[in-house]
């Protein structure tokens, strides 16, 4: 099989992303081949700096040109595209260039807590509110909606009644950082042909 390349769309410190590329370093089979941020100081850049790892920036304005968009990712020979704290919708052009190839990591398990507005700790406040026992996390392909394409896989947390939404953002972060990049290498695996 040839190698798999990846693009990993970040908006924010590249946490997750950063995870991704450590798993990734040496792997024979998938190699991230670009990172690619809305923001021009967003911290993921510091994290393609530190991996050595290309990185283009592509604000909203940019994401509504397919041409563009469709260049950088031809150019640096993208197969597959994992979204890391990306916060703008995929424009459908791009969902269906990358149809059944793009996927993305929800703080939660979908349906529930899902949908525009519902990233960060927005979502831990309102599990926290609802005085849900369980959350985790929800590895999803992209549709043309915010949350809504097929649940891949979810990995689950208990939540004590005396959790802050502090507390279960960090239960929930370290089940990003444990399963993300794992499930990655077993999806496009299954996919990549």
């Amino acid at each position: 099989m040839a190698q798999a390349t990846i693009a990993i769309f970040a908006s924010g410190t590249g946490t997750n992303a950063n995870a991704i590329l450590e798993y990734f370093k040496n792997d024979s089979e998938i190699n991230v081949g670009l990172i690619v941020t809305n923001k021009a100081d967003a911290g993921v850049i510091k994290v393609a700096d530190k991996w050595k790892v290309e990185y283009a920036i592509i604000n909203n304005a940019d994401l509504g040109d397919e041409e563009l968009v469709e260049a950088v990712l031809e150019e640096n020979g993208i197969d597959f595209v994992v979204l890391a704290g990306w916060l703008l919708l995929i424009p459908s052009y791009m969902v269906k260039m990358f149809k059944g190839k793009i996927l993305n990591i929800h703080p939660a398990l979908l349906p529930k807590f899902g949908g525009k507005g519902m990233y960060g700790h927005h979502v831990h406040k309102a599990v926290k509110a609802a005085g849900e026992n369980i959350s985790g996390i929800s590895i999803h392909q992209v549709g043309e909606a915010y949350d809504e394409g097929s649940v891949v896989v979810q990995h689950k947390v208990s939540i004590e009644s005396s959790d802050s939404a502090e507390d279960i953002e960090q239960k929930v972060r370290a089940l990003e950082l444990e399963f993300y990049a794992v499930e990655i290498k077993k999806f496009i695996l299954k996919s990549f042909k």
